[in-house]
């Protein structure tokens, strides 16, 4: 079991089931390798922490034009869909403010790949966006 902390912030059920609507259009596009839509779902600059090879942590800001062709490098273009299975684990600091913890499997192309990642999405005008992205062992391609 999970304990979330306390961060003063209780959601809402409607700050949830935006929350979780999002991360379903997210995976949808992910399917599809829109990259092109998958960019339409962040806020720009984006940012991106990780660790590299010798254990150190690094952070880059990417542009929506990084994104996209680094996006689209790492998905690729052809083969067969991309699924997930995902159990999310979000900590609201606000109503506009989530730190999404992710435990997921990504089926590429008939193989499978764990994944355990974060990120953290503001909500704007009544959306959300992901705003930076925390994963490890992608610092050396930052």
């Amino acid at each position: 079991m999970t304990f979330l902390p306390d961060t003063g912030y209780l959601p809402t059920a409607e700050d949830r089931a935006s929350l979780d609507a999002w991360f379903a259009e997210y995976d949808a596009q992910s399917a599809k390798r829109d990259v092109q839509s998958m960019a339409d779902l962040a806020m720009f600059p984006l940012n991106l922490v990780s660790d590299d090879a010798a254990g150190n942590g690094r952070a880059a800001q990417w542009d929506r034009e990084r994104y996209i062709a680094t996006m689209t490098q790492v998905m690729g273009d052809g083969g067969e869909g991309i699924t997930f299975e995902s159990t999310r684990t979000p900590v609201f600091l606000s109503p506009a403010l989530a730190v999404v913890f992710s435990d997921s499997t990504m089926t590429m192309d008939g193989q499978s790949r764990q994944l355990r990642y974060a990120d953290i999405l503001v909500r704007r005008d009544g959306t959300w966006a992901f705003q930076t992205m925390i994963q490890g062992g992608w610092g050396d391609n930052l």
